[in-house]
């Protein structure tokens, strides 16, 4: 990173517009609704009219077109790795050279990154655009941080069939708290309360992002996974949900901390 002009990275995703500011050498993270993409970045645009400026995402050409017309338009998924790579060598993780990146953000993606090597090998629409979505329908609250909130106060075990709920009075061959059935027990007249609901949404999220995590770790001989994105932002349930499934069948997690700006970042320095 050089400590000279200004410069900065902007990630405009589905969900969020990332910004990263570089100046003398020090990194200023800043994050907005996608609603409010114009607001955002109509200010930046003004006071920064000297500044370098890279640019990522979906929104990506919408920006230097309006905006910054000298902008360098960076690939999202080179944006994403290079990200990463900073923020791993800048935490110090220790981690191995081959290594799967799992970037949840409205939807999910996955990179396999082995030394100076990146590849995206999968994508799926599960992500952040599912909670947020299928949040406003099962709650009456619309706010990412209000339906976070219900999360925590939930228990998916008042929505989802477990195992030890199939094999019940027995005990159940594999781990009872596993799901048998997403959000089957909606079907019956169980008492549950709308945090409930959410709370067994972000289960069927970290389930399926762990499911296919370990499916395409196995496949390129890997256990280290580390999970990025938007998504994971104070939410301390998909966190935990990640963490005790991914070391259920065998995988090693790490979460970055800013790891939602690692596009923002990798625009920065590509």
């Amino acid at each position: 990173m050089t400590n000279m002009q200004k410069r900065i990275g902007i990630d405009a995703g589905g969900s969020l517009v990332k910004i990263v500011i570089e100046e003398k050498g020090k990194l200023t993270y800043k994050k907005y609704p996608i609603e409010k993409l114009d607001d955002a970045v109509g200010w930046l645009a003004i006071l920064a009219q000297q500044a370098e400026v890279n640019v990522t995402g979906g929104k990506a050409e919408y920006l230097r077109k309006r905006y910054f017309p000298n902008a360098k338009v960076v690939t999202e998924f080179d944006a994403s790795c290079e990200g990463a790579r900073y923020l791993i060598k800048k935490s110090r993780l220790k981690i191995a050279s081959k290594f799967m990146l799992v970037n949840i953000g409205t939807g999910t993606s996955w990179y396999l990154i082995e030394a100076e090597k990146t590849e995206r090998i999968l994508g799926s629409g599960i992500g952040g655009g599912t909670f947020m979505g299928l949040g406003k329908l099962l709650s009456t609250r619309t706010e990412y941080s209000q339906l976070v909130e219900q999360a925590i106060e939930g228990d998916k075990a008042n929505i989802d069939l477990l195992v030890k709920d199939i094999y019940h009075p027995e005990d159940p061959p594999i781990e009872g708290t596993l799901t048998a059935s997403n959000f089957a027990k909606a079907a019956e007249t169980v008492a549950h309360s709308e945090s409930d609901r959410i709370a067994a949404i972000v289960n069927m999220i970290a389930e399926t992002i762990v499911l296919l995590s370990n499916q395409t770790a196995k496949l390129h001989q890997t256990q280290e996974i580390v999970y990025i994105g938007s998504t994971l932002i104070e939410n301390s349930t998909l966190q935990a949900g990640l963490e005790r499934f991914s070391s259920m069948v065998g995988l090693t997690p790490h979460f970055l901390q800013d790891g939602e700006y690692c596009g923002a970042i990798g625009a920065l320095i590509v």
